[in-house]
C-alpha cells in the first residue's frame, strides 16, 4: 500500500477506504463543480515519504494531513498572513494592517475549503458532495456578509455581495474570454449555451427581485412611509429566490445532470487517477477548523474596513465592491483564466456564472432571512447606482453569451465595463450611512429626490 493511502486507511478502516474508492468513482460520474476544478489547478502533490519513516503512528498521520492540507497548495506562501493578522490585532497595530493581512489570509483558506469539501465528497458520493460544493463554494463571501449583518453594517454587506456578483460576471468572465481568445486565435472557442441560459435566467430573476423594492420607492406617493412595505416585499422575494435556488440545485444534481456533465468530460481525459489523500474525519475536522479561521479573519475585515478606508483615502464602497471580491477569491478566479487558456470555456463559464448565481440567489436572500430572524432591517434595495450597475452587467453578459462562441473582443468589452464601474465607485466616494434603520420615504419620480 502506498504511504499516502496508508494514513486515511488507518484512520477510517478498510471498509471506509473501499467506500472512499467507490465514492470517488461515483463522484467523478456525478457533478464535479467548475469551482472545484478551478481551484484544483492551484494544488500541488506532496511527498508522503517525508513523514512515512516516523515511528509514532498518530504523529505520522497528523504530519501527513498537515502536509496535504497546508503545503498542498501553491498559495501556501500566504498562510503566514493569518498569524500576522492575529498578532497585529493582539498587539493593537494599525487597523489598516489588520485589514490587509486578514484579506490576504482569506485567499488560501478559500482554496483549501474547496479541497476539503472535495475530500469529503470522496466518501459521501456525488449528491452530498455536490451539495457541499454548492454550499461552500462562496463560503468566504457568505461569512463576511453574516458578520457585517451581525455588526449592523448593512452597507458593507450589500456592497461586498454586489461586488462578488460584478467581479464574477465582468472581471473573471471577461479575463477568461480575453485570455482564452488571445491564446487560441486560430481556433473558434465554443461553449455549451444551455448552461449559460440556465444561469442567465436565474440572474435575471434575482435582478427582478432587487429592482422591485427600489421601484416601489418611486411608485409610492411622495412623503408616504414605505420602509415596512419595502422590507416585507424584500423578505417575500428572498423566500422565492431561495426556492428558485433549491430548484436549481435539484436541476443541476438530479433531473438535468447531463447538461452539466460537459464541465468534466475533457478534464477527465487528461486528469490522472485521483483518490482521497486524507480520511473523512480528518477532512471534516480541518474543514471546521478552517471555517472558524475564516470567521475570525472575516470579523477582522468587517471591523477594520472603515479604518482602512480612512487610512488609504479610499471609500468603503470601493473597498467592498472591488478589493474584497478580487483578493478574497483570487484562487478561483486564477483557475478560471487558466482553463480558458486551455480552451475549456465551459469550466471558466461554470466558475463565473455559477459563483454569481450562488451569491445572487442564495447568499443575498439568505442574509435577508437571517436578518429577519435577528430583527435587522436587511432588504433587497441596493440603491439606484448599485442596482443599475447590476442590471446593466447582467444584460451585457446575457447578450455576450447568446451565440455560444467567444473571441477576445468580448473579453475586452466585459473587462472595460468592470473598469468603468470600478472608476465610478472610486470617484464618487459614497458616504457611509450613519443609521442603518432610517425610515425611507416615497420619492418624487420627476426629480428622484427624497421627500
Amino acid at each position: 500500500m502506498e504511504p499516502a493511502g496508508e494514513f486515511y486507511h488507518m484512520e477510517n478502516g478498510g471498509d471506509q477506504s473501499k467506500k472512499a474508492s467507490m465514492g470517488k468513482e461515483s463522484w467523478n460520474n456525478g457533478i464535479r463543480t467548475a469551482q472545484t476544478m478551478s481551484n484544483s489547478l492551484l494544488r500541488k502533490k506532496s511527498d508522503p515519504l517525508l513523514v512515512s519513516k516516523l515511528r509514532f503512528q498518530m504523529l505520522r498521520q497528523f504530519l501527513a494531513n498537515l502536509q496535504e492540507v497546508i503545503l498542498g497548495t501553491k498559495l501556501a506562501v500566504l498562510f503566514p498572513a493569518i498569524p500576522l493578522a492575529i498578532a497585529a490585532d493582539f498587539y493593537k497595530f494599525g487597523r489598516h494592517w489588520i485589514f490587509a493581512l486578514s484579506l490576504l489570509g482569506l485567499t488560501p483558506l478559500a482554496e483549501r475549503v474547496s479541497f476539503l469539501t472535495e475530500q469529503i465528497a470522496y466518501y459521501t458520493g456525488p449528491t452530498v458532495g455536490g451539495l457541499l460544493n454548492a454550499t461552500c463554494g462562496n463560503v468566504t463571501e457568505l461569512i463576511i456578509a453574516l458578520f457585517a449583518l451581525y455588526r449592523r453594517k448593512i452597507h458593507v454587506l450589500k456592497y461586498s455581495l454586489l461586488g462578488s456578483i460584478l467581479s464574477n460576471l465582468l472581471l473573471v468572465l471577461g479575463s477568461s474570454l480575453l485570455c482564452g481568445g488571445l491564446a487560441n486565435l486560430k481556433k473558434e472557442q465554443r461553449y455549451d449555451r444551455k448552461q449559460a441560459d440556465v444561469n442567465s435566467s436565474l440572474l435575471l430573476l434575482g435582478l427582478l427581485c432587487h429592482m422591485l423594492p427600489l421601484m416601489s420607492r418611486y411608485a409610492a406617493a411622495p412623503g408616504v412611509l414605505i420602509a415596512d412595505s419595502t422590507l416585507q416585499l424584500s423578505r417575500a422575494s428572498s423566500i422565492l429566490m431561495l426556492v428558485a435556488y433549491i430548484g436549481y440545485i435539484i436541476f443541476q444534481l438530479k433531473t438535468h445532470r447531463q447538461i452539466f456533465d460537459s464541465l468534466q468530460e475533457d478534464e477527465e481525459e487528461e486528469e490522472e487517477e485521483e483518490k482521497a489523500v486524507i480520511g473523512f474525519w480528518s477532512a471534516f475536522s480541518w474543514l471546521v477548523g478552517m471555517t472558524l479561521i475564516i470567521a475570525l479573519l472575516s470579523e477582522y475585515v468587517v471591523g477594520t474596513i472603515e479604518a482602512a478606508s480612512e487610512s488609504w483615502g479610499i471609500s468603503v464602497s470601493f473597498i467592498s465592491i472591488i478589493l474584497i471580491p478580487i483578493v478574497g477569491n483570487a484562487a478561483e478566479h486564477a483557475g478560471a483564466i487558466i482553463f480558458a487558456f486551455k480552451n475549456k470555456l465551459d469550466i471558466s463559464l461554470g466558475v463565473a456564472l455559477g459563483s454569481a448565481t450562488q451569491i445572487s440567489m442564495f447568499a443575498v436572500p439568505l442574509c435577508v432571512v437571517v436578518g429577519w430572524m435577528m430583527r435587522v432591517r436587511m432588504d433587497l434595495d441596493f440603491s439606484l447606482l448599485e442596482t443599475a450597475s447590476l442590471a446593466l452587467t447582467i444584460l451585457v453578459v446575457a447578450f455576450t453569451l447568446q451565440d455560444g462562441t467567444s473571441h477576445y473582443m468580448k473579453g475586452i468589452v466585459l473587462c472595460l465595463c468592470y473598469t468603468a464601474i470600478a472608476a465610478c465607485f472610486f470617484v464618487l466616494k459614497i458616504p457611509v450611512p450613519l443609521d442603518q434603520t432610517n425610515v425611507k420615504l416615497g420619492l418624487k419620480p420627476s426629480t428622484g429626490i427624497s421627500a
